[in-house]
């Protein structure tokens, strides 16, 4: 029973770190595209400078919820609890920010 938390531990901490590092791969593909934009960017480049922090402390946690399954059962639990949490906000401040840049139809 003990491989099975841990293999659900995995791979939530692996779901988790993809979605932090997707939230800072958009960020750092919009601060690319605002500076080329010069002025007329510099919105743009406030805002991704204001969400800097969140893709980071997301991604930070998700990697430290990686980290503790390495350990024993109870640390997978809270290797579950962290990611989850972490991958929840990481995932819907990429949606936030994906819905205020959105272009096309």
């Amino acid at each position: 029973m003990d491989w099975l938390v841990n293999l659900i531990a995995v791979i939530v901490a692996l779901a988790s770190v993809l979605a932090a590092l997707g939230h800072v791969g958009y960020l750092a593909l919009l601060n690319s595209a605002a500076g080329k934009r010069g002025a007329s960017g510099a919105p743009v480049g406030q805002y991704v400078r204001s969400r800097w922090a969140i893709a980071g402390g997301t991604t930070a946690a998700s990697l430290f919820a990686w980290l503790l399954t390495a350990g024993g059962t109870p640390l997978d639990i809270v290797a579950i609890l962290i990611a989850g949490g972490s991958g929840v906000v990481a995932t819907k401040a990429l949606q936030s920010t994906r819905d205020r840049y959105r272009t096309g139809g």
